[in-house]
């Protein structure tokens, strides 16, 4: 499993924190010392936590669950977005749509929405319409992409978030609180790690720590993944192996139950050779 060292991190940036005035006291632990007003991170709490992490997503990849990554700033958002559907994970870039996680049938109805509009282009419905409906439908589906597209293949509840600025994405990590949903996060200085379940301190802002860290993490998962489809491949190979010994042991039984047979035929013929004897 792919691991970071303290070089990596340092020349990616994940040390650079907020300004003194803005931390968040919670931070502290995580905190190495103040320069020039800013808080600098401790990489080595860094490596070790992101090495945490890693671990435990690699494992959930390997049971086939999903995560679902949360980045709508700016500097994260194609990054996020590269990352997640290189492993065919789902994520939210765009806003956080309230209720995602608390309400979630309801996105589910607005998924199937934008499937039965799929389904409308594809069966020639959607040319039966007039301009101005076929206008009105033709946004709405882009609507629905913009926001619910990256999602449109999460039948179920995530088994677990990934965050990048949970100061920005609290809503998110609110919900997934509630549902008791793991939290995997970048914390920087000025946010609050209490509702986080795996704190990675390390600077949230700049694109090259967050493609770091998270493509760290990503790669743990792809190791998971891959393990998980060698096994599947492994598996009927194991399962026909004790299948041919029953066979053998039902050719064993058929020539014992036939070999008593072939030992008595000649004993029922006896009598008959002795019936003259008698007369």
């Amino acid at each position: 499993m792919a691991t970071l060292n303290f070089d990596q991190l340092l020349e990616a940036g994940c040390h650079f924190g907020h300004l003194k005035r803005k931390w968040n006291p919670a931070m502290a632990p995580y905190i190495f010392i103040e320069r020039n007003g800013i808080h600098i991170i401790d990489l080595y709490k860094t490596a070790a936590k992101v090495d945490e992490a890693a671990a435990v997503l690699k494992n959930i990849a390997k049971q086939g669950k999903k995560v679902l990554f949360v980045a709508t700033k700016k500097q994260a958002k194609q990054v996020i977005a590269d990352l997640a559907s290189s492993i065919n994970m789902p994520y939210v870039i765009e806003r956080w749509p309230g209720g995602m996680l608390t309400n979630f049938p309801t996105i589910r109805k607005a998924v199937r929405k934008m499937t039965n509009i799929d389904k409308m282009l594809k069966d020639g419905t959607f040319d039966n319409l007039s301009k101005r409906e076929r206008l009105q439908v033709t946004r709405q589906r882009a609507k629905l992409e913009k926001t619910l597209g990256s999602i449109a293949d999460l039948n179920r509840l995530p088994s677990a978030l990934f965050v990048v600025d949970v100061h920005k994405e609290h809503i998110a990590v609110a919900e997934a609180n509630r549902l008791g949903i793991p939290v995997f996060a970048m914390v920087d200085t000025n946010s609050d790690p209490t509702n986080v379940d795996y704190v990675i301190p390390a600077n949230d802002d700049a694109s090259k720590s967050i493609e770091l860290i998270a493509g760290t993490l990503v790669k743990a998962m792809a190791e998971g993944l891959e393990e998980r489809k060698a096994e599947k491949l492994d598996a009927p190979a194991e399962e026909e192996a004790p299948a041919a010994a029953p066979r053998r042991e039902r050719r064993r039984v058929r020539r014992g139950a036939d070999a008593p047979a072939a030992e008595e035929a000649p004993a029922a013929e006896a009598p008959a050779e002795d019936a003259p004897a008698a007369e």
